[in-house]
């Protein structure tokens, strides 16, 4: 029997409580340093940057990829400010949660990999390259993530209370109990299609994250470390987080399971896998003066199918909110 949902009734403005503005402040606060080093950078400073680094080969490269940061993380800042707004639940969903999605999928990874790298480090199977010590100040990676690390926290949260708000009604009960048309067969092969099309990055990430060298470049398989084995694990993390949020949700399995939960993994894994695989394919776009630093066919193919896989499983999680979403509306006509 489908669980009877609470009528649909629009959230009414009020103002941002005590908990709220902190984690505006927070997020805000912790743009601050990124922001910064990047405005420098695209000025000319060469702060955090070592002399012969591959940074500053190409100085346009530089400035369009450092400009395109700074909007990213700009963007941190307008979201605190929506969601903590009145007016901010007045916000199209679409062009909040698009957003919202993109910047989980891009600290995400962060959030859980510097940490663990951290760990590695400290028990001796993370020094960091002689490549990587020329590329940046090893300062510059400890300020910058742990910035990302707050906004992560901070933006998450906010989020959390917002979406609570909004539309919490749309996750209620458990996966046995959702109703019929919030999922259809056209869904399960969209699950399918992104468990198929996850096998070649997973397999990829998983070889890459237990030593073998197969795929990558000589100068990547030279500068791998313990902080490199953590981020393939991470992937490989997180496309099975977002191939089973799919299923789960597509399939309606784990019965007893709330609704959540599915869409938190659907949610985090397919931001996390599409949203860095979008940022390295972009990245790789630019070249690299070194051959032996280049990304491989391989390496562009598993960034080219984990964004698919993400993309697709996305979808899945869309179609279900806009039917549930919908149904709700009818209920209360």
């Amino acid at each position: 029997m489908t669980q009877s949902i609470a009528p649909f009734a629009a959230p009414h403005p009020a103002g941002p409580g005590r908990a709220r503005r902190v984690l505006r402040a927070v997020a805000i606060v912790s743009c601050v340093p990124y922001l910064a080093l990047k405005a420098a950078w695209i000025a000319g400073s060469h702060i955090g940057i070592p002399a012969g680094s591959a940074l500053l080969d190409d100085r346009l490269a530089m400035a369009v990829v450092n400009g395109l940061s700074v909007l990213l993380d700009s963007g941190v800042i307008v979201l605190a400010m929506v969601l903590t707004r009145p007016w901010g639940l007045r916000v199209p969903a679409w062009l909040l949660v698009l957003p919202v999605w993109v910047a989980t999928g891009l600290l995400a990874p962060i959030m859980a990999g510097f940490p663990a790298q951290l760990v590695v480090k400290a028990f001796g199977g993370g020094a960091p390259s002689a490549g990587r010590e020329a590329f940046l100040d090893e300062w510059v990676f400890a300020v910058v993530y742990t910035g990302f690390i707050a906004q992560g926290l901070a933006l998450g949260g906010l989020f959390a209370l917002y979406a609570r708000d909004r539309w919490g009604h749309l996750w209620r009960g458990r996966v046995r109990e959702l109703p019929a048309g919030s999922v259809g067969p056209a869904h399960r092969v969209l699950a399918v299609t992104a468990a198929v099309l996850a096998l070649p990055p997973l397999t990829l990430h998983a070889v890459w994250a237990c030593g073998v060298s197969a795929g990558l470049r000589e100068g990547r398989a030279a500068e791998r470390g313990g902080e490199f084995y953590v981020l393939e694990a991470l992937y490989v993390v997180f496309l099975l987080a977002a191939v089973a949020g799919a299923v789960l949700l597509a399939f309606r399995r784990g019965r007893a399971l709330p609704v959540s939960v599915p869409l938190a993994l659907a949610w985090v894994g397919s931001g996390a896998v599409a949203c860095w695989g979008g940022w390295l394919s972009l990245a790789s776009l630019g070249g690299v003066a070194d051959l032996a630093d280049r990304p491989t066919p391989l390496m562009h193919l598993a960034y080219a199918d984990q964004m698919l896989v993400g993309l697709l499983v996305a979808a899945i999680g869309a179609h279900h909110f806009a039917e549930r979403s919908a149904g709700a509306a009818r209920r209360a006509a």
